[in-house]
């Protein structure tokens, strides 16, 4: 039985831009996709017949008008090829909606009254920004790299870089000199856009040593741009100051760029080596992003598109992608929970946020702090609550509808840095189920197939891709003949995207990811995504994070742990481990209870969230950790050491 928290009405349904789509489709082609607009075979025809779609899409949205025959006219993957001879700039795509109505970009800091940026200004310092970056020598293809909080100034330099066809990359000043150089010492920048410090969660950090270090260790750097945060009066010895890059405030230049031209540059994790550049075009972002925006998420003129992210993640592309649907784009640099643990809720009601993302560990820490911030603040804006980076628990689904608000949309999305989009997300079009993602997004052919590579629903499989998306990568940087890029993707079927997630289809069309296939718990055949887990030990209070591994053991055997990191003052007595397994048993699986509970300090994620599950279980298979985990590539590496040595003592004790 499924458990409905949400429902549209056929009068809403028929006022959404995904609607409005759907009947132009029709009278254009005619089809009928029934009324109210049934998403199912509105999605069907999208997948079947992926050029149709596409350039109806880039022509309904004013981007580009092309015959049927010329939107795909390769459909290899990797390879395909989109919308050949055609010409575009994410940037002069973004920037196309300026009106004195209302503001590009609402800035919000920890210490700082929030702060609206007009459209105008915003085209004007893009274009002043663009102009410095042609008088500095930069051209089509070169890198200008940001590292930069998220600020406006790293809007501006992005989309400045864009407009003349330079290729963007960015990390987040809490990276070590280490990490950044990881990054952008690969791809040989000849801009460098830094900030001299951030504030987060109250207190100041100074980054002008790491910025010093970022100068010596990347040689190709041409210019400094020094973006002042902390020390305002102070510019490095022989760097352009921001304020200097920005003066010249004019109307931007946009470079006609063939449709696959390199926009940005964004990293796989690298927790077990040196991270993945991975190139993006123009043109497939745009067309990914528009469909996002104003057919996923009904994005328009009058939205104000807020995500809790750092320029370290996707999701930071994503806030700046809101501007090409016309919104407002909520820009925040702090902390998630500063100053107390509902900030983002207060920080939506404080500005009229319509569309809130954040990730499912913060609801989890709202709920458990008992918090209602529907009763707590005005959110009588917000109609869409958004959720990515890990699998969303039903009970968080629950939580959402009692504690913030029961007219609004929760939506839970599956996608990645690989493809800069999502794969499955939400459809205003249908109904929101407790636990479930609506359905997989429109024109994005997703499948779960089995060991054998063949479609299965109501079971777990390899979430798989079958047809190409225009978002794809272009290629990893430095991948010659993209051995790297196919080993990534494209094995053990060859010509088909395997993602790595576990995605179960149900029989209603919904889905459930369950967690990383190469983090999965295997015991005596039966599998089970670390999701399952981690909702049920995630219901008991004295729990504040966990991760469980399945560890494979070289004399056959299979040893499966779990570390928890409890409350302050608590501890892990044996009431509370029963009471831990109890709960695994009954909301989870009988057979996945774990071999052992342990009580650690702390859970170590990706930058972006993520537990860092396959590299954990490196180390207890016995893999040196210098090779198992990439510790600048770990929001907290001193973590990692206390798992060192648990391994150690482990296979001493073995």
């Amino acid at each position: 039985m499924t458990d409905v928290l949400w429902e549209p009405t056929p009068e809403s349904i028929r006022n959404t831009r995904m609607a409005a789509f759907a009947r132009w489709v029709e009278e254009r082609r005619g089809l009928s996709f029934g009324d109210p607009t049934d998403y199912d075979a509105l999605w069907r025809w999208s997948v079947d017949h992926l050029d149709q779609f596409w350039g109806d899409l880039a022509r309904w949205a004013g981007l580009l008008d092309v015959p049927d025959d010329r939107v795909l006219t390769d459909r290899s993957m990797p390879g395909a090829v989109w919308f050949p001879g055609t010409t575009v700039n994410y940037a002069e795509q973004a920037l196309r909606h300026a009106t004195d109505e209302r503001p590009a970009l609402v800035v919000v800091a920890e210490d700082a009254e929030p702060v609206e940026v007009p459209w105008a200004a915003l085209r004007m310092q893009v274009g002043a920004f663009a102009a410095t970056l042609r008088r500095l020598g930069v051209q089509r293809g070169d890198r200008v790299v940001g590292y930069l909080p998220n600020v406006p100034e790293a809007i501006v330099a992005f989309l400045g870089a864009a407009a003349v066809g330079a290729v963007w990359s960015s990390c987040a000043p809490d990276f070590g000199t280490r990490a950044v150089l990881d990054r952008f010492a690969q791809i040989e920048p000849v801009v460098l856009v830094a900030v001299d410090g951030y504030r987060f969660n109250g207190k100041e950090h100074d980054r002008r040593d790491v910025v010093a270090e970022l100068r010596a260790g990347l040689p190709t750097v041409r210019t400094t741009v020094a973006v002042p945060r902390l020390f305002p009066g102070e510019v490095p010895d022989g760097a352009l100051p921001w304020a200097e890059a920005v003066r010249d405030e004019q109307e931007p230049v946009f470079e006609a760029l063939p449709f696959d031209s390199p926009l940005w540059i964004l990293y796989s994790s690298g927790t077990t080596g040196l991270p993945k550049g991975i190139v993006h075009p123009h043109g497939g972002v745009v067309l990914e992003q528009l469909k996002s925006g104003l057919l996923h998420q009904d994005l328009g003129p009058g939205d104000r598109f807020y995500w809790y992210t750092s320029t370290a993640w996707m999701m930071w592309n994503v806030v700046v992608s809101s501007l090409l649907s016309g919104a407002t784009a909520v820009v925040h640099d702090g902390a998630p929970a500063y100053p107390a643990v509902d900030a983002q809720f207060a920080l939506a009601a404080r500005v009229g946020v319509t569309v809130l993302g954040t990730s499912p560990g913060y609801l989890a820490a709202c709920q458990k702090a008992g918090v209602r911030p529907g009763d707590d603040h005005d959110l009588s804006a917000l109609r869409v609550l958004g959720c990515t980076g890990s699998p969303l628990p039903a009970a968080s689904y629950h939580w959402v509808y009692d504690a913030v608000g029961t007219d609004l949309q929760l939506t839970s999305a599956s996608g990645g840095t690989d493809v800069a989009t999502g794969f499955i997300g939400s459809s205003p079009l249908l109904p929101v189920v407790a636990g479930e993602l609506q359905r997989p997004n429109l024109a994005v052919a997703v499948a779960s197939w089995d060991e054998d590579g063949h479609p299965v629903v109501g079971e777990l499989g390899e979430l798989v891709v079958t047809e190409p998306m225009p978002s794809m990568p272009l290629y990893f940087w430095n991948d010659p003949g993209g051995a790297r890029y196919r080993e990534a993707y494209f094995e053990p079927w060859p010509g088909v995207w395997r993602h790595g997630d576990w995605l179960e289809i149900t029989s209603r069309g919904t889905c459930v990811i369950t967690g990383r296939s190469d983090s999965t718990l295997n015991r005596g055949g039966v599998r089970m995504g670390t999701a399952d887990i981690y909702a049920a030990v995630e219901s008991v209070p004295e729990v504040l994070d966990c991760v469980v591994l399945g560890v494979e053991q070289p004399d056959g055997g299979y040893w499966m742990p779990l570390f928890v990191q409890l409350a302050p003052g608590e501890e892990l007595t044996d009431e509370l481990a029963g009471r831990l397994r109890t709960a695994i048993r009954e909301q989870a699986s009988p057979r996945h209870v774990p071999d052992e509970i342990i009580a650690v300090p702390g859970v170590p994620h990706t930058r972006t969230g993520k537990r860092l599950e396959v590299p954990l279980k490196k180390l207890f298979q016995g893999v040196d950790p210098a090779r198992a985990v990439n510790t600048g590539a770990v929001d907290d590496a001193s973590l990692v050491e206390h798992y060192v040595g648990l391994a150690r003592d482990r296979a001493s004790s073995r």
